[in-house]
């Protein structure tokens, strides 16, 4: 039987229910404590007769109420009885002041805590959203920071699962953000419909979906588009939805999931690795494709331009002297790059181009071209392509995909040898499982594997590194970031001296995982660099911005059709004679190839020169070209 509970038990359990609302709440208390108190002594001076002399009991009202809030000197000369009272004012006074004070400390470090906690509501409207939180956070900022300076009021806000202090923190010590671009940081889960209000995610221009660093970041990045899309309190209009998905059978749930909305997925496997396997065999290409993607020079531009219409691509091409044509989108079609150099320019189709800034892209007007015919060279024909022999050093989840990739441009009878150490990666234990389920009964090449540690010099010379025609190092899955980076730089200066001691060059083609490495590998010297989380961001950044690049970025990127290529500049143009841009672009235009740009050897190894890469160069700017140097093309093969 339940013991009936005492009267103390019960007083008790009312007081705590009274005082357990917060700051608010005792406040209220205090206020009706001291306006009883002031009552009460107002009433005992009245009733002892302890009035001073020459004042009435309003006047003793208002002195006893003064002196409750602000205790001051009493004048002795008072009767002993009003003395009396005041004194019991004054120590009910300093009690209830001191509780008070106490009260409203407490309640604003309670705000502030909750203020760092970041749980207060977003206000912003046309403001970018990013949800979720991982190293790529640091590229996109800097990258929108930049496509943001001549905003008046620029504003991103940052959901994600993390405290917002550290949140600032990292970010403060990593982003020097400078113009009217502000940063806002709130702590929550985007899955969590709750924590999703708190960002205002209905007011947004476009929201990047950050995907975590787990073994299975599509199910958290699916969650997170559903709390969106799905939401009740979901707007109208469609989102502008930019994420990244690991796995290819994810895209047709992306799209059944978001089909109101425009939801913008970049497949990271198969972009890394095709970039990897079109940088090894272009030494050089990385570097093309961080100047297409990134703000801080040329961007792609779409525009209409009424004086075209009625002539032909081809034509188009030679239009512009500060800006580079690479494609057109006709009507409501895709947008397409390096269409065939007759297609007709109507009402309404647009061109898209490399140019410093949208309003940059404006026609040159010139009556007749500076093209030097006497410098051109007639196209010839390719010559046959020998087999490839190719080297991975190094294991990871893009590895397979890039030996598929790779099978698309080697000629037939080529072949490729995996390199990895089990001990590095507990992924390696599976590699010959994967190999010849995923390689084996590839078209062009043969690919076998063999167990070692890349690290090691001996294996290296053993396997006769010098012997291949291109060489990927690629950083081990399971690693920290920065071991990661560290083994894949041991091989790398083993690789280095074995090519210099090495008559025979061979390319090398490295990955690394943070962008802050690549300074320290730069004394490798190696071919090309492949910062694959770099180059995922700076897409991101770009189709959140401007969601028509998806088009352009989805056929740069598809092994089908047009894609870009280096090619040498003698199969163009002579060289050792001073040539302008306008001279190229005409020799790729007669090859059906849109020219973008050209790279110089001698500036491979600057990175203050973008590694001798010049996108959208002026046209009417001469430039005498040696017999290693490249023409950046667009082109079918």
């Amino acid at each position: 039987m339940n013991k009936k509970p005492s009267l103390r038990e019960r007083f008790r359990y009312w007081f705590d229910n009274r005082f357990a609302g917060g700051p608010r709440v005792l406040i209220g208390w205090l206020a009706l404590a001291t306006t009883l108190l002031v009552c009460l002594a107002t009433g005992m001076v009245l009733l002892i007769h302890g009035i001073p002399e020459g004042q009435q009991a309003w006047q003793v009202f208002w002195n006893i109420m003064s002196q409750a809030l602000t205790p001051n000197p009493v004048d002795a000369a008072n009767p002993w009885q009003y003395l009396l009272v005041m004194l019991v004012v004054t120590l009910g006074s300093l009690f209830m002041v001191s509780i008070l004070i106490g009260t409203l400390t407490s309640g604003i470090e309670g705000k502030v805590a909750d203020l760092r906690k970041g749980r207060s509501r977003v206000l912003e409207s046309g403001h970018t959203l990013i949800l979720g939180w991982s190293p790529q956070v640091f590229t996109i900022l800097s990258e929108l920071g930049i496509a943001n300076e001549n905003q008046k009021k620029a504003r991103i806000v940052i959901l994600a699962d993390r405290d917002k202090a550290e949140m600032d923190d990292e970010i403060k010590a990593r982003i020097p953000l400078a113009g009217s671009t502000r940063i806002i940081t709130r702590s929550g889960n985007p899955i969590d419909l709750t924590d999703l209000e708190i960002a205002n995610p209905h007011e947004t221009r476009s929201i990047i979906i950050l995907p975590p660093e787990s073994d299975d970041p599509d199910s958290v990045v699916i969650k997170t588009i559903l709390a969106l899309t799905n939401n009740p309190n979901r707007r109208q209009e469609t989102y502008h939805i930019v994420t990244q998905i690991r796995d290819p059978k994810n895209l047709d749930v992306v799209k059944i999931i978001s089909q109101r909305d425009q939801v913008q997925a970049v497949l990271t496997g198969d972009l890394i690795a095709r970039v990897t396997a079109q940088t090894s065999r272009q030494s050089g290409l990385s570097t093309v494709y961080t100047e297409l993607l990134n703000f801080g020079g040329d961007e792609i531009y779409f525009t209409r331009e009424p004086t075209l219409v009625g002539k032909t691509y081809g034509q188009a091409l030679m239009a512009y002297e500060t800006s580079a044509v690479m494609g057109m989108q006709k009507g409501s079609q895709a947008a397409a790059l390096n269409p065939p150099m007759d297609t007709l320019i109507e009402a309404g189709d647009r061109l898209f181009a490399l140019t410093a800034d949208d309003d940059t892209l404006l026609v040159s007007g010139l009556a007749s071209l500076p093209v030097d015919e006497s410098l051109l060279h007639p196209a010839g024909k390719l010559s046959a392509s020998k087999p490839e022999k190719a080297l991975i050093l190094g294991w990871n989840r893009f590895a397979a995909t890039i030996l598929r990739e790779l099978n698309n441009y080697v000629p037939r009878g080529s072949h490729a040898l995996v390199v990895a150490d089990p001990g590095a990666s507990p992924e390696v234990a599976d590699v010959e499982q994967v190999l010849k389920q995923e390689c084996g009964h590839l078209s062009n090449q043969k690919v076998s594997f063999q167990r070692g540690d890349t690290t090691d010099r001996r294996l290296l010379e053993s396997i006769q590194a010098a012997d291949y025609d291109h060489v990927i190092a690629l950083s081990y899955a399971g690693l920290d970031v920065q071991e990661a980076d560290a083994r894949t730089l041991v091989t790398l200066l083993h690789l280095r001296d074995i090519a210099e001691r090495d008559a025979t060059p061979f390319s090398i083609v490295s990955e690394m995982l943070d962008l802050r490495n690549r300074e320290l590998a730069e004394v490798t010297r190696v071919d090309d660099f492949i910062v694959s989380d770099h180059l995922i961001s700076l897409m991101m950044a770009q189709l959140a911005e401007n969601a028509d690049l998806y088009a352009v970025f989805a056929d740069i990127f598809d092994p089908q059709g047009s894609e870009i290529y280096m090619k040498p500049v003698d199969d163009y143009v002579e060289l050792g004679r001073p040539v302008n841009f306008y001279t190229l672009v005409e020799a790729a235009r007669r090859r059906g190839q849109t020219a973008i740009g050209y790279r110089l050897v001698h500036e491979a190894k600057q990175a203050d020169k973008s590694y001798g890469v010049h996108t959208n160069p002026r046209k009417s700017e001469a430039v005498t070209f040696s017999a290693e140097d490249k023409l950046i093309v667009i082109a079918e093969d």
